[in-house]
């Protein structure tokens, strides 16, 4: 009996997988609250509380101002996030969407729900880096592909049941009651982060004595190789870091595409429902499902074409298929006459962007030096998200100019080329 148990107690327990699980939550959660506001665009009675049924360019601010704030968050909060450590930087995080979403419901003015997506922008701004640090401390370095695979379909996802979710409930309770619904599916996270999720995994009583020392014994190797990379010099400053990414114009190829697919589904994520409903007629209930289809199709494409990228070796030749596709399928979404297959056809473009996301972060680190990886990242994701928050309203924009939808997927297919051919360089030079 006591053989038994020894056997038992020598297995290593998988709690870093139910922690890689409540990240995939929390991002799915924190999607739902980025973009409840374009199904709420399709919803006449919060258009005239608001006053914006008539104005595009109003319309996309509300997903504008969040992406813009949320960009500058990631690149300035993010050491707070290394400082304070992640449960209580996540947990803090989640908290101010659970007083976002409570403000949204009681607003009573376009400027005061722009204060309430400028507020959920700074809470997912240091809640993204977050999610990082908890792989980096939980997985060793050959379980971090899949690891960032599992909660980074939580971006994907949450837009897919976001349609579904918020038509139900504005048809059901009214618009404000769903900004409700959102502040207690928020408040799940917080509960679950605090009580389950320590920054270490030796701080984690469901941890047993073989998983610490599986954990570990990979983290130390990984530190020991870090070290001899070195090779005696002095880890790089932040100054020193700037200096070497400054230089480097591969990096910058890297940010200007990222830059062009964050505008691709920023764009798709602000504007799709109402395109469904105002250019092909779809009633409510058919905007449940057609409104979801690209963000399903993109979870596919993620997990398909990350696995299939790791057996090939390169990543470049896959991030310019990503914006090819998302070019001609928007573009031949545009152009399409039935309805049906008009939204196929945009749906697969937008899906498109799947292909380069498990890539992208596999690029940076195969072009950035070790020390300057940290540094890097933080600026590739908040500029990316900055210059990517302008589409909502830039989109908004070339749709009132040109007096059609139309202008405003003709800018997604243009930057979908200009991402492309950013990485036809990448990709001739072997990455």
């Amino acid at each position: 009996m006591s053989g038994q148990s020894m056997v038992v107690e020598s297995k290593p327990t998988r709690k870093r997988v139910v922690l890689v699980l409540i990240l995939l939550v929390t991002l799915l959660v924190a999607y739902l609250n980025r973009v409840n506001v374009s199904v709420l665009m399709t919803d006449p009675q919060f258009l005239a509380d608001m006053d914006i049924a008539n104005d595009p360019v109003k319309k996309g601010s509300l997903m504008t101002v969040f992406f813009f704030v949320y960009g500058f968050a990631n690149i300035v909060l993010g050491p707070l996030g290394d400082y304070f450590g992640p449960r209580k930087s996540m947990t803090f995080a989640v908290a101010t969407w659970v007083v976002a979403a409570i403000l949204g419901g009681l607003a009573g003015s376009l400027l005061v729900l722009l204060g309430t997506r400028a507020l959920l922008g700074i809470g997912e701004g240091l809640h993204w880096p977050m999610q990082s640090s908890y792989v980096k401390n939980w997985f060793p370095p050959r379980e971090r592909g899949q690891a960032n695979s599992v909660w980074l379909v939580g971006l994907m996802l949450g837009p897919a049941l976001a349609a579904p979710l918020f038509i139900q409930a504005v048809q059901g309770i009214g618009w404000r009651n769903s900004y409700y619904l959102l502040a207690l599916l928020s408040f799940i996270p917080v509960l679950i982060i605090w009580f389950w999720c320590p920054d270490h995994p030796c701080d984690d009583k469901q941890v047993n004595a073989a998983e610490l020392n599986y954990i570990e014994t990979a983290l130390k190797e990984e530190a020991a190789q870090a070290k001899a990379a070195l090779n005696g010099a002095e880890e790089g400053s932040v100054a020193s870091s700037m200096k070497l990414l400054l230089g480097n114009y591969q990096f910058w190829l890297v940010v200007i595409f990222y830059a062009c697919l964050a505008s691709v589904l920023v764009g798709a994520l602000a504007w799709l429902p109402s395109y469904l409903k105002d250019v092909q007629g779809f009633t409510m209930d058919q905007i449940k499902y057609w409104g979801s289809l690209p963000y399903i199709i993109a979870i596919v494409f993620i997990i398909f074409f990350g696995w299939l990228s790791d057996k090939v070796g390169r990543r470049a030749p896959f991030l310019m298929l990503s914006m090819i596709g998302s070019a001609v399928g928007i573009y031949g979404g545009s152009q399409i006459t039935d309805g049906v297959t008009a939204v196929i056809v945009l749906s697969l473009g937008i899906a498109s962007v799947g292909i380069g996301l498990p890539c992208v972060w596999a690029l940076l680190q195969s072009i950035v030096s070790a020390k300057a990886i940290a540094t890097g990242a933080g600026l590739m994701n908040g500029m990316s998200n900055i210059l990517g928050s302008f589409a909502p309203m830039a989109m908004g924009f070339f749709m009132v100019l040109t007096n059609s939808f139309t202008g405003g997927l003709m800018y997604m297919v243009i930057l979908s080329v200009v991402g492309a051919l950013c990485m036809l360089v990448l990709t001739i030079q072997k990455y």
